[in-house]
């Protein structure tokens, strides 16, 4: 399986499945070493201080079976910094490497995964892991493609956070739609006051309430929704990214889609732009005597002009599926028998993968921007360039 590495400098390598080490957990070995997830972070500078309980920290945003909203698997998403930290809990400079355990991949669950293993969940990677790796692919909870991959990412994510936070840069992202119930526009200060004041974590109390309500209405049909984030990065400098196919908007598009459920992203006013004139959409420059630099009137474009940062906020908002796999009965085939079957599938997944889905969101921003800006930092160190251009 290829392509498990994000990142160019600063880049993560993950592996790990849903129940990895499934078949070793009655073995006579620690049950920390049944299976998990790890992340190996590559470009960490030395000297960066990390502990466990830093990452834990952002782990425990997407962590399963917190809220009535998330699946009931009791997963306890403990991380163990591996390598790469040293004395005073300072880095190296080498790799580091995190291991999160599986600690909830009980019988029953394996059972009920093996005895379906024929029949393809609807909405679901399994047709496609079936005609990529056949017979071997990994049938228990949907493997690679299921969302407890994406603990890696975020203990990943968490070591690019404090890369940022030295730096004065914030990533926030928060829910602004559920299934068709709508919140927003938020500034950045209104929604960094808010930030997970509730379980689906909307700034909007009220709206809040209305999806939630309504979400766990869904919840008792056996069904499942959709929803939208927005993440917002502030104090991003401007300048970062390469032009054409490096685009800073392009990696960040890259680690936001690789996210599974995410199916579509728009930066500023995104497709909004469709239905506007130019004078409508560009967004007038002046020179702030404040700041002493450039700013921009408005911020349509969503804080990125030709793909490179121009210094304002970067804004971006993703549109996430409702959870492939259900509680209600549905048809699909079996790939064993090539017969048709009407099935229902019976999982711990999340009634909707918005709650959860906003702290994987924000990893991926920040991989994308420490990446960026160490791409940067390598560039302008052999381009001979006026410092006048800096203070713009």
């Amino acid at each position: 399986m290829m392509g498990n590495t994000f990142g160019r400098v600063f880049r993560i390598t993950t592996c790990g499945e849903s129940y990895s080490g499934a078949f070793r957990k009655n073995a006579d070995i620690p049950s920390e070493l049944w299976g998990g997830l790890a992340v190996i972070v590559d470009g960490v500078p030395a000297g960066l201080k990390i502990t466990s309980q830093i990452i834990q920290e952002e782990l425990d945003k997407r962590k399963p079976g917190k809220s009535k909203l998330a699946t009931p698997r009791a997963e306890a998403d403990r991380v163990y910094i591996f390598s790469g930290v040293m004395q005073d809990d300072r880095t190296t400079g080498a790799p580091v490497c995190m291991l999160i355990p599986s600690s909830d991949i009980g019988d029953y669950h394996i059972k009920q995964h093996s005895d379906n293993r024929a029949l393809l969940r609807p909405g679901q990677a399994a047709y496609t892991y079936y005609k990529k790796y056949g017979e071997h692919s990994d049938y228990l909870g949907a493997g690679r493609a299921s969302a407890r991959e994406t603990a890696a990412r975020v203990a990943g994510g968490a070591v690019a956070k404090i890369i940022l936070d030295s730096m004065g840069i914030d990533v926030i992202a928060y829910t602004v739609e559920s299934h068709g119930i709508k919140a927003g526009p938020f500034s950045y200060e209104t929604a960094k006051q808010n930030y997970r004041i509730n379980d689906i974590n909307c700034p909007d109390a009220e709206a809040a309430e209305l999806m939630t309500k309504d979400l766990l209405e869904v919840m008792k049909e056996g069904d499942s929704c959709g929803g939208a984030i927005e993440i917002i990065a502030k104090g991003v400098p401007a300048g970062l990214g390469e032009p054409v196919f490096d685009k800073l908007s392009a990696t960040i598009a890259h680690g936001l889609m690789s996210i599974g459920g995410v199916k579509g992203i728009e930066f500023g006013e995104g497709f909004g732009v469709s239905s506007k004139k130019g004078s409508e959409c560009n967004d007038t420059p002046y020179y702030d005597e404040e700041t002493g630099r450039i700013r921009f009137k408005t911020n349509r474009s969503g804080g990125l002009l030709g793909g490179i940062s121009n210094g304002e906020e970067i804004r971006m908002r993703v549109a996430v599926k409702p959870t492939p796999t259900i509680l209600k009965e549905q048809l699909t085939v079996n790939v064993a028998t090539l017969e048709p079957a009407v099935h229902k599938f019976a999982s711990r997944s999340d009634p909707s993968l918005v709650p959860r889905v906003y702290s994987i969101c924000e990893a991926m921003v920040r991989i994308a921007l420490v990446d960026s800006i160490m791409m940067s930092a390598g560039y302008r160190g052999f381009t001979d360039m006026d410092v006048r251009w800096d203070k713009l």
